[in-house]
């Protein structure tokens, strides 16, 4: 092959002490990288070859199309190429997860000694074999209940302690570690160190969260990596990292990827970030934020009250300019006056009321003392009573009947004798020339005695 061979005169001019120092047979970087491209593109066995696989990741650029055909038993990969002049051959498009048959030479590229498959067909060879287990692990799980919306637990709003469970070496640690402090200074962060990729990661995962478990001071859990093909994070939809994420008695938050990866342990978070960033932000508030909200608040708190001052103020106002109008010491004033002419009024009445409560007593008690029957026997009348009778009419006695005469002073028992009648044939006293009418009557004690005259008035 040209250019193959020990170290040419051209480079041993740039130090002549190569001569001695140097081995027979030394070759250069070049003359080996040139031989194994040879070795690689010259050999038939490596020509037109049928490769099976499963694409792992892919990525489109202007020339063509990039991606990565993974062996799924053994994890082996091989990078490949399709130009987009290749394009009218591919039965099936480069698709992440798909099981292919893919026709292509090795191409190498010496200046940095790497090789890969320029392919010119793509066939489908049906469902990638980790696609297949991995729908078939979801499914099973989603039974169980591990991937459950009810199952979800709330997040923490001002956690104190939060724990990290990635690489310490990964950029997600940094990315993670400055997020936190950023948005809420402070907080307390412990890192439970795990591999978060490669064959060991699901255990060292694993053992991450049973520390965690006994440590006992995380009140939030972030299960963090950043971004990768698909079969650097297939740690992530291992059995024993989703049973581990399930088992955490604490929310757990997932930042893994980025926005086109999707793990099993997303699903079974109980929030699910695209990013270790992003996965921060989430697992505290930012503390700026909380800041303006409060000034906000305080704000409005402010303005409500000045603008209840300020209708208050205007309510005294229009008050103050009704009471102006009102003037309530005339009010006052008008009230007294108007008191006082009542107070005098009730003055008058009361005592005219008086003054003729008086006079109709005076006029009562006269007209009760000229009917007081002592008063007519003081005036030389007596009352005549028969039988506790008064006696009204002369007809009514008979001689010899016993009355008792009422006198001013004092009263007699006397008997009639004689019954005399008026000159009108009436009872009573005489009317005027008639002559009268009168019962004689004398003391019963003894039978001696005066004789009285009694006029019996018919009406008296």
């Amino acid at each position: 092959m040209d250019g193959f061979g020990p170290i040419a005169a051209s480079d041993k001019s740039l130090n002549p002490s190569l001569d001695a120092a140097l081995p027979a047979g030394t070759l250069s970087v070049e003359s080996v990288a040139l031989y194994i491209k040879f070795c690689l593109e010259e050999d038939p066995n490596l020509r037109q070859i049928w490769v099976l696989g499963e694409i792992s990741s892919v990525n489109q650029s202007g020339k063509g199309t990039y991606f990565t055909l993974r062996d799924p038993e053994s994890g082996g990969a091989i990078a490949c190429v399709t130009w987009n002049s290749y394009g009218a051959r591919l039965e099936v498009q480069p698709t992440v997860g798909e099981q292919v048959v893919v026709l292509a030479n090795v191409k190498t590229y010496s200046q940095q000694s790497r090789y890969q498959l320029q392919v010119v067909q793509i066939r489908s060879a049906g469902a990638g074999l980790a696609a297949l287990r991995y729908q078939q692990l979801r499914d099973r799980l989603t039974q169980e209940g591990l991937f459950d919306v009810d199952r979800k637990r709330p997040l923490p709003e001002h956690p104190q302690t939060i724990a990290v469970v990635t690489s310490p070496n990964a950029a997600a640690w940094g990315d993670i570690q400055r997020t936190l402090t950023a948005r809420y200074p402070g907080v307390k962060v412990l890192l439970s160190p795990a591999s978060v990729q490669g064959v060991d990661a699901p255990r060292t995962i694993e053992q991450a969260f049973n520390r965690l478990a006994r440590d006992g001071r995380a009140e939030v859990v972030i299960l963090a990596r950043g971004g990768g093909a698909t079969e650097d994070l297939a740690c992530f939809n291992d059995e024993r990292v989703v049973r581990a994420v399930v088992m955490c008695s604490v929310p757990v938050i997932s930042g893994i990827g980025h926005d086109r990866d999707e793990s099993l342990a997303d699903l079974a978070a109980d929030y699910s970030a695209h990013t270790p960033t992003a996965a921060a932000e989430r697992a505290v508030p930012d503390l700026q934020d909380l800041v303006d909200q409060h000034l906000n608040r305080v704000m409005s708190v402010q303005d409500a009250i000045l603008f209840t001052l300020d209708a208050k103020t205007q309510e005294l106002q229009v008050l103050q300019r009704r009471l102006r109008q009102v003037r309530p010491d005339r009010v006052l004033a008008q009230s007294t006056q108007r008191l006082q002419s009542l107070q005098h009024q009730l003055i008058q009445t009361v005592r005219s009321r008086m003054k003729q409560a008086q006079t109709q007593h005076q006029h009562l008690a006269e007209k009760l003392a000229t009917l007081d029957p002592h008063a007519v026997l003081a005036r030389g009348y007596a009352v005549v009573r028969a039988e506790a009778q008064v006696v009204r009419s002369a007809t009514d006695l008979a001689v010899g009947q016993s009355l008792e005469v009422q006198l001013s002073q004092g009263r007699l028992i006397v008997q009639v004798t004689a019954i005399e009648r008026s000159a009108d044939g009436k009872e009573g006293p005489p009317a005027p020339n008639s002559g009268g009418g009168c019962v004689s009557v004398a003391p019963r004690i003894g039978g001696w005695g005066p004789s009285l005259r009694c006029y019996v008035c018919a009406d008296p």
